[in-house]
C-alpha cells in the first residue's frame, strides 16, 4: 500500500473513531443526567413516608381530644343538672367545684383540638403537595428513562455502524499501527496523524530531531512523533517554515511538561515493538 493511501485511511479512520469515541462518552454519560430528578424522586419518597406519619399521628390526636371533649361537656351538661336536686351547701360546694374544673379542662381542650385541627389541615396540604411532586417527578423520570434508552439505542447503532466502516477501512493496515493509533486519540482527545512543517510537529509543537524529519520526508515508513506518539507525514513547505523556525526560537512553542508521560512511554514502546528507531514503523503492506 502507498503511503499516500495509507495516510487517507489513517485520515478517514480517525474522522471515525473521533466520532465513536465522542459516542460511548455520551452513553456512558447518559445515565448521569437523570440522577439528580432521581435524588430529588428518593428524598420526595422519603419526605412522603414523614408527611403521612405526621399527619396519621395529628388525626389519631384530633380524634381522641374530640372524644376527651364531648366527655368532659358531657359530664359538665350533667353536673350543671344536678345542681336544681341538691340541698345540702356541702354537696353544693364541690358539686360546684366539679362543674368549674370541668370549664376549664373544657376550654383547655377546644384550644387543642383547634391547635390539632389547624396542623392537621396543613399536614394534610403538605401530603397532597409531597404526592403530587412525587407523581410529577415519577412521571418526568419515566419520560427520561425513556428517551435516554431510545438515546443509547440510536447512538449504539452508529456506534456498530462506526465500527463496521473502521474494520473495512483499516483491514489492510498493520494491527500495530492501528493500535498506536487508536490510544492516542482516545488518550489525547485529538488527532492521531499530523504533519511536520520544517521540523516541527504540529501535534505537539515540539521540533523533531533531523533524523525523524528525514524519516518523515522520505515517505517509505511510518513515523511516530517521539514526543506525543501520533502518525506524522511531510508537508510540503509553504514559505513560512523561516517564520516557524524564527517562532521556535522565541519561545512560542508549547513547554515539554504540557505532554503526559504516557505519550513518551507510547514512543519508547514503539522503539521496542519496531527495532527500527525511535517512534518509527515499517508499513508492512508495502
Amino acid at each position: 500500500m502507498l503511503m499516500e493511501e495509507l495516510f487517507e485511511r489513517l485520515r478517514k479512520f480517525q474522522d471515525l473513531l473521533m466520532e465513536r469515541v465522542s459516542l460511548e462518552k455520551q452513553v456512558k454519560e447518559l445515565p448521569k443526567s437523570i440522577l439528580a430528578q432521581e435524588e430529588v424522586l428518593v428524598r420526595a419518597k422519603k419526605s412522603l413516608v414523614e408527611k403521612q406519619q405526621r399527619f396519621d399521628d395529628l388525626t389519631a390526636k384530633v380524634a381522641n381530644t374530640k372524644q376527651e371533649l364531648e366527655e368532659v361537656v358531657d359530664h359538665k351538661n350533667k353536673s350543671e343538672q344536678q345542681m336544681d336536686s341538691i340541698s345540702s351547701p356541702r354537696e353544693f360546694e364541690a358539686l360546684n367545684k366539679e362543674i368549674t374544673e370541668a370549664g376549664l379542662k373544657e376550654d383547655r381542650l377546644r384550644k387543642e383540638f383547634k391547635a390539632s385541627d389547624e396542623a392537621l389541615k396543613e399536614a394534610v396540604s403538605e401530603l397532597n403537595s409531597t404526592q403530587m411532586l412525587i407523581s410529577s417527578q415519577e412521571s418526568e423520570v419515566t419520560e427520561k428513562r425513556n428517551r435516554i434508552q431510545s438515546e443509547e439505542s440510536t447512538m449504539s447503532q452508529r456506534i456498530n455502524e462506526l465500527k463496521n466502516l473502521e474494520a473495512e477501512i483499516t483491514s489492510s493496515i498493520d494491527r500495530e499501527i492501528i493500535f498506536k493509533f487508536e490510544r492516542i486519540i482516545k488518550s489525547k482527545q485529538s488527532l492521531g496523524i499530523v504533519s511536520v512543517k520544517g521540523s516541527v510537529c504540529t501535534g505537539c509543537s515540539m521540533i523533531l530531531p533531523a533524523q525523524f524529519v528525514n524519516e518523515v520526508r522520505q515517505g517509505n515508513k511510518v513515523v511516530f512523533c517521539p514526543y506525543c506518539s501520533r502518525v506524522l507525514f511531510h508537508q510540503e513547505s509553504d514559505g513560512t517554515d523561516d517564520d516557524l523556525l524564527i517562532d521556535i526560537e522565541s519561545g512560542s512553542l508549547a513547554e515539554f511538561d504540557d505532554f503526559s508521560d504516557d505519550s513518551e512511554e507510547d514512543s519508547y514502546d514503539d522503539d521496542d515493538d519496531d527495532g527500527q528507531g525511535k517512534g518509527s514503523m515499517e508499513d508492512s503492506d508495502d
